[in-house]
């Protein structure tokens, strides 16, 4: 799998008890905050639906910073028979935002709501379509086939610079400079077919899991194009055409088997293997750069191994597992961003792996999981100086090194009180991670620097989330606490920070958070929240590239106020 693994996103199952229900939570809040999501859904027959259509707006905690979003959603499920159903689905979102620009350590401490731009936007528009048809010709087997798609746009136009160079009306014309455009077009086609088989040896059951996927992506990225002078959301070309204009092709299959193996009642083992098959063929212009310079095709082959084991014990689960892990190479990892950059033609995917093991459980009436996890990322993405024969320098792009992260995970949920009407609980989850360089070398101030043993840039070495709710299902309460360590923001372990924001330390901070429920009737339910209590002026991070370099100061405090409906 891809590191650090993919989220789920499951969407909330119709009511299949009545033929129509209806769900509506409509919120305000700080700083222009408008909400509302609207649900209808139910079973007819063989047929269930469920649909929902939200829409959100805020004018955003700093200057030059509103936003606009809505998105609405459409799943269909039908049982043709005892043995096959079908499943389909369609989802859109769509968002504008104004990017009110970084800022410089002394811009945020000056003032943390202000803006360095006020011309700038982002708004992607994309739908998500699936069809799903899943059949179960006995009690044993399971076969699965899905087909999706990833389909729409991502547009931008900026004043590109760093947070001290300012956005103003040029003396000579009586305007600002043209804003530059880019544009990404997605259109990314998915086929899948799982085939589940449940047998038996002896008196365990035994489960082969093995599927094959298929990908044809088109990412369409024009960038770089001359805007206009305005102010608003403006995709206009004044002149020219898009310095960048190519298409991304890749075509990927990939083979997949996993098997349980119970080894006893309560111990099992399951070894998984998937193999990755695929090219990316790159096609189209870079104005800047000799075409002979580009990249054209990359191929991803490799097989990828994993097992996992899991032991039963009284009320506990004793897990552990190992697994290999990639990160293919994506457009800025490849793709000279000025014609002083060069990319190295045996540019090679991140490959890496991951070892974890742990106990989860009660112990009492407390709930527990404890784990330990180590992870290994090689081949690790960067540029390297180097001079060329003619004695000119350049920075060539290449695989630069590798990290090791180790850490501890806790999570613990603990009644401290307990009534008949609800009950008092503490919760935390806390991490401790190790995160730092065992190879590498970056390009700073036009040399060539040695990383290892620095820590990994956005990596703090705590994170942790703490808490107590109180209340039942009638009535409840919660105060978090989160904390997050110091980090740094470039592999250079930069510690003072540089004038224009974009390297240094990312200090400590410790927000609350506190919310609160009450179910006024069996169809109201009431909601207040206070995020940020104490109003701490705090950041969590320097980014290198999008949205820009700089500090991006996270909201203060903000009150909030929902009313949920459900017939």
């Amino acid at each position: 799998s891809q590191f650090g693994g993919l989220v789920n996103y499951r969407t909330k199952a119709a009511d299949t008890t009545r033929r129509i229900a209806f769900e509506s939570i409509s919120s305000a809040g700080s700083y222009g905050l408008l909400g509302t999501w609207n649900s209808a859904s139910g079973r007819v027959g063989p047929l269930t639906y469920r649909a929902y259509a939200s829409g959100r707006q805020s004018d955003g905690y700093r200057s030059s910073s509103e936003s606009r979003a809505s998105s609405q959603y459409l799943g269909v499920d039908y049982r043709v028979n005892d043995k096959v159903d079908v499943r389909g689905q369609v989802g859109r979102s769509w968002y504008r935002y104004q990017i009110p620009g970084a800022l410089t350590d002394a811009m945020f401490d000056a003032n943390p709501r202000a803006a360095t731009r006020s011309r700038n936007w982002f708004s992607p528009d994309i739908v998500v379509p699936s069809v799903a048809v899943t059949w179960r010709p006995n009690w044993r087997t399971r076969v699965h086939a899905q087909l999706s798609a990833v389909l729409g746009n991502r547009s931008s136009v900026q004043f590109v610079g760093f947070a001290d160079v300012r956005d103003t009306v040029q003396a000579a014309t009586g305007t600002y400079l043209p804003r530059q455009v880019d544009i990404d077009g997605f259109q990314s086609i998915t086929g899948e077919v799982r085939v589940t088989n449940e047998y038996r040896l002896g008196d365990l059951p035994w489960i082969l899991a093995a599927g094959i996927a298929i990908n044809d992506n088109d990412l369409h990225r024009r960038q770089q194009g001359r805007g206009t002078t305005g102010t608003g959301y403006d995709l206009t070309l004044s002149s020219g055409t898009f310095g960048r204009d190519i298409h991304y092709l890749t075509n990927n299959v990939a083979v997949y088997a996993e098997q349980l193996i119970p080894v006893t009642s309560r111990f099992s083992v399951i070894p998984g293997v998937r193999i990755e098959r695929g090219e990316t063929r790159m096609r189209g212009r870079l104005s800047y750069l000799d075409p002979a310079q580009v990249p054209t095709n990359i191929e991803h082959n490799y097989p990828l191994f994993g097992i996992r084991a899991e032991w039963q014990v009284a009320n506990a689960e004793v897990y552990g597992g190992w697994s290999q892990s990639y990160r293919p190479m994506i457009l800025k990892d490849v793709i000279p961003e000025t014609a002083i950059e060069r990319t190295d033609p045996n540019l090679r995917d991140a490959r890496g792996w991951t070892i974890e093991g742990g106990v989860r459980g009660m112990l009492g009436h407390v709930r527990y999981d404890v784990s330990a996890f180590a992870l290994r990322y090689n081949n690790r993405f960067g540029g390297i100086l180097q001079v060329d024969s003619a004695g000119a320098s350049y920075l060539f792009k290449t695989n630069v090194g590798s990290s090791l992260t180790r850490g501890i995970e806790l999570a613990l949920d603990a009644p401290l009180v307990v009534m008949r009407t609800g009950a008092l609980r503490a919760h935390t989850a806390t991490s401790y991670f190790d995160g730092t360089y065992r190879r590498g070398t970056v390009t700073s101030a036009g040399q060539n620097l040695d990383i290892t043993g620095n820590r990994i840039e956005a990596v703090p070495k705590w994170i942790s989330r703490t808490g107590l709710t109180a209340g039942g299902s009638a009535t409840s309460a919660t105060l978090l606490v989160s904390y997050t360590s110091d980090s740094y923001a470039d592999p250079q372990n930069t510690l003072v920070p540089s004038a224009n924001g974009a390297r240094g330390l990312v200090p400590s901070y410790t927000i609350v958070d506190v919310n609160a429920s009450r179910q006024l009737a069996p169809w109201v339910r009431v909601r207040v929240g206070v995020s940020n209590l104490f109003g701490a002026n705090y950041f969590t991070k320097r980014p290198t590239f999008y949205p820009g370099p700089g500090i991006w100061p996270s909201d203060g405090r903000g009150v909030n106020a929902s009313v949920e409906l459900v017939r």
